[in-house]
């Protein structure tokens, strides 16, 4: 007879939590207590949980856990920068990426094994999808970050997320919304909406969806200031192209006050990083509250991509700040343990035959 699964309790939001201890004949405050021992000391062992009377710990110990994914590798670089493949199942992995800077400890987290996307310049769009992760599962890689990299100086050393790993994250909303509450809960990991930073390519919907559902930090993945080439470098322009785009970028800084987006736009050598692109984003961007992220493309294997030279990125950037825009170069990091932006890659059974038709995507790549 097979066994009944247990309920895995990281990733789930304060009122599920608290449904649940309430269909365990519970008080829904035994959630609160919960979540504390889970995300605030970093508990798994429920026996240890000792503000819990001894029944309830029992009653947990048969029938919930906290399980988090699986270290596969665990791969630091030179410069600080640290990363983990996560097995997610018997066949697929995920990476996840922590980036020191000073007090700021940012942990940059997938959301999908593999890209439901296309981006051509992508290392996990080439990887091809399998599926979405569970709320566990996104919950699961800052548990297990937190609690591999401590704390220094009575603080945690991860300040901030961002979901700027593997995946599109508004393909999986649903997921996605439970992994925020968690992370923005007192009881969770309290953390302020300035410091957890989603990032989509532009699924437009899911954008002006989650912009009445949620307050957080918002980052767009441009990578192109016309619809013509946006169509060729992030392919799902072609649903939602940049005038929709747009629309729900100025919803979301107009829904409350001191809003601003980061603009995130990779730095291709002969394809978006010419004066004439420059001036047509500035154009595109103008009078919009936001800051330019110029990326410098990170090779991998396979790809006709060139990174842009460093004198062309920084008149790029000039023409920009001239026009008043605030933008800055990113410092590339983690590039010798292939954890830079663009080159996660992980381990994914690819369900969506993505790399043959990234192949056909690449014939219509511009060059100079």
């Amino acid at each position: 007879m097979n066994e009944t699964p247990k309920v895995n309790l990281l990733g789930m939001p304060r009122d599920e939590m608290e449904a649940y201890f309430v269909s365990l004949g519970e008080k829904p405050f035994r959630a609160r207590q919960v979540m504390k021992w889970i995300y605030e000391a970093g508990v798994a062992d429920f026996a240890q949980m000792t503000d819990i009377a001894k029944s309830l710990r029992e009653k947990l110990i048969e029938q919930a856990e906290v399980r988090a994914p699986e270290v596969m590798l665990d791969k630091g670089s030179a410069d600080g920068t640290h990363k983990w493949l996560l097995r997610m199942d018997e066949k697929n992995g995920i990476e996840t990426v922590f980036i020191p800077d000073g007090e700021r400890g940012t942990l940059c987290i997938s959301s999908q094994v593999g890209c439901a996307l296309d981006c051509t310049f992508c290392s996990t769009a080439r990887q091809g999808f399998n599926r979405n992760l569970s709320a566990a599962e996104i919950i699961g890689q800052v548990w297990l970050a937190n609690n591999q990299l401590g704390y220094q100086k009575g603080k945690r050393i991860i300040t901030n997320i961002v979901f700027m790993g593997m995946g599109e994250p508004l393909a999986n909303y649903a997921n996605v919304v439970k992994a925020l509450k968690v992370l923005m809960d007192d009881f969770g990991y309290g953390l302020s909406k300035r410091r957890v930073t989603v990032s989509t390519s532009g699924i437009v919907p899911a954008m002006h969806r989650l912009n009445e559902e949620i307050d957080f930090a918002l980052a767009v993945s441009l990578h192109a200031p016309n619809d013509e080439l946006r169509d060729i470098l992030v392919p799902i322009n072609r649903k939602y192209p940049i005038s929709e785009l747009m629309d729900a970028c100025w919803a979301y800084v107009k829904k409350k006050p001191h809003r601003h987006i980061y603009v995130e736009y990779v730095m291709l050598d002969g394809v978006n990083d010419k004066d004439e692109h420059a001036r047509q984003l500035a154009k595109l961007l103008g009078g919009l509250p936001c800051k330019v992220n110029l990326i410098p493309f990170n090779p991998f294997p396979g790809t006709p991509y060139r990174r842009s030279p460093l004198e062309r990125i920084n008149a790029f950037r000039d023409i920009l700040v001239r026009k008043g825009l605030v933008t800055v170069t990113r410092r590339t990091r983690g590039d010798d343990i292939d954890a830079a932006c663009g080159q996660l890659a992980g381990q994914v059974l690819d369900k969506s035959r993505r790399a043959a038709r990234m192949a056909a995507h690449m014939t219509k790549v511009p060059t100079r």
